[in-house]
């Protein structure tokens, strides 16, 4: 039984020792890198031009751009805004299914004053 636990433990630390980058395969995907959900990229964005379009890790928008509130599929037409910045949109129903629920990004807080 120690035998096998210590071929375990062996092996468990050949395995973590062979994964030299900290970025996988799947999850922590730099911008431009093909994905399937926002969730396996670095900045939360997975990106498509089109409904045919390979989707691709990209940067969240920035104030003034076009902006996707959110999305029920993982995969933005337009990214969402990036930290401190709400998307302006009418939200409606159809459009979070259809995925075309665009706005433009704004800054709340220089709206306000």
């Amino acid at each position: 039984m120690e035998k096998i636990l210590v071929l375990l433990l062996v092996t468990l630390a050949v395995v973590a020792y062979a994964v030299p980058d900290p970025r996988g395969i799947i999850v922590n995907l730099e911008e431009g890198e093909l994905c399937l959900n926002s969730a396996q990229c670095k900045s939360k964005c997975c990106h498509r031009t089109s409904g045919l379009s390979l989707a691709r890790c990209a940067p969240k928008a920035s104030e003034n751009s076009e902006c996707s509130a959110k999305t029920l599929y993982g995969v933005y037409y337009k990214c969402p805004c990036e930290r401190g910045l709400t998307c302006e949109v009418d939200k409606s129903i159809v459009g979070s299914i259809t995925n075309t629920n665009f706005g433009t990004c704004q800054d709340k807080t220089r709206s306000q004053e």
